[in-house]
């Protein structure tokens, strides 16, 4: 299946299983009824920004709109050609879903490759905001939390929630890649 495909079947379901309108979608995505309607139909490819405001809208992480369903018998091995690839038709962004979702620890990891000088922003999630820790693996990036902003540079790590709005800005000057570890249950 095809990542447009499966991003505008996961939002038609996710949003009729909810029982919301295009409307009522816009308004929590904040992203207009028209190009909802036409990710869904499989007209318009989403960026990544309008990516994370229709998972946050739907209140959901952003890998249940991006990655396949996994077999409930999987491997402990996963294979670099075995990691879905979605990559932002407007940046460049590339985004490498290396560890599924596990619903049993409820993390997942992903890793991001920013061309020169993209910037991406993502709203605070709607639901329970969710944790991540990012690992710089090449180049710098700075990464606006709230009112705060850490520039972070190669083997840096930083620690955050997504209760904030978030911004991540690569070097003008060459790409940047790092690795998210994403933790959607708190631990206690």
């Amino acid at each position: 299946m095809s990542i447009d495909r499966l991003i505008a079947e996961r939002i038609a379901s996710l949003r009729t299983a909810q029982q919301l309108s295009l409307s009522q979608l816009a308004e929590r995505s904040d992203v207009s009824k028209a190009m909802i309607s036409k990710i869904e139909r499989m007209e318009s490819s989403p960026t990544a920004a309008v990516l994370g405001r229709l998972a946050s809208g739907l209140g959901v992480p952003l890998t249940r709109l991006l990655a396949e369903d996994e077999p409930h018998h999987r491997s402990p091995l996963r294979r670099r050609d075995e990691q879905e690839i979605w990559q932002d038709p407007s940046t460049g962004y590339l985004r490498r879903q290396v560890a599924q979702l596990d619903e049993a620890s409820g993390t997942e990891l992903v890793e991001i490759d920013l061309p020169a000088g993209t910037r991406i922003d993502y709203p605070h999630w709607h639901t329970k905001p969710h944790r991540q820790r990012l690992w710089m693996l090449e180049g710098n990036l700075d990464v606006i939390y709230g009112e705060e902003r850490f520039e972070l540079t190669v083997g840096d790590q930083l620690d955050f929630a997504l209760d904030k709005p978030v911004s991540y800005l690569a070097n003008p000057i060459g790409r940047c890649r790092y690795l998210l570890n994403v933790l959607h249950k708190q631990q206690g």
